[in-house]
């Protein structure tokens, strides 16, 4: 059990340390378009499924409520959590469509849709990144396993290296903090008073 529990802990690290030297880059380009579409009047949409749907609601609490500091709350809608929707449109259009037809209904040009997804293949994701692009907004991506697909339709990617689906879950989460911290302090640093 000891090592099971260690192999466990070190595979982590190592992902999260590989991740690392191709993140930060990114992740400060996700911030600055995320906080300029909230600057203008727009809002983050996210979506994802099963655990990538679960890290969509809690990006989306960090957000609208507060990471680390009391601020205005950030204009912020995971795309998992209405289950009037999310079950009429898989019954009436398919399960592809569950999210492009929230984007479609909710979506204005200078919105930002930040998609989840551990294969980068998931069909309704796919299929709300060509309604999101239709419609003028700019397409965020977390990833594994190379991206799949997803990746080369995003505007800006971040791929886990690794095609474990907890390690790829693990990063996420670490990846969807960060971009709340360097959100969090773009606001702040916007209202500082100046010298």
């Amino acid at each position: 059990m000891h090592e099971l529990i260690e192999n466990e802990f070190n595979d982590s690290i190592r992902v999260k340390q590989k991740l690392l030297g191709s993140a930060e880059k990114i992740l400060i380009e996700m911030a600055d378009c995320i906080h300029q579409c909230f600057r203008n009047g727009g809002k983050l949409l996210i979506l994802g499924n099963g655990g990538s749907a679960a890290d969509a609601q809690h990006i989306a609490g960090e957000l609208v409520g507060r990471f680390h500091m009391d601020r205005t709350a950030f204009p912020c809608i995971a795309l998992t959590t209405d289950s009037s929707v999310l079950t009429a449109v898989a019954n009436d259009f398919g399960y592809d469509q569950v999210f492009a037809r929230q984007i479609q209904a909710l979506a204005s040009p200078g919105d930002v849709v930040l998609t989840i997804s551990t294969s980068g293949n998931s069909p309704n994701v796919l299929e709300a990144m060509t309604v999101a692009r239709a419609k003028g907004v700019k397409i965020l991506a977390l990833g594994g396993r190379g991206g799949g697909r997803m990746a080369d339709r995003a505007d800006l990617a971040l791929i886990v290296p690794s095609d474990n689906a907890q390690r790829i879950q693990e990063a996420h989460i670490l990846l969807a903090h960060t971009l709340c911290l360097l959100l969090e302090e773009l606001y702040k640093t916007e209202r500082a008073p100046g010298p």
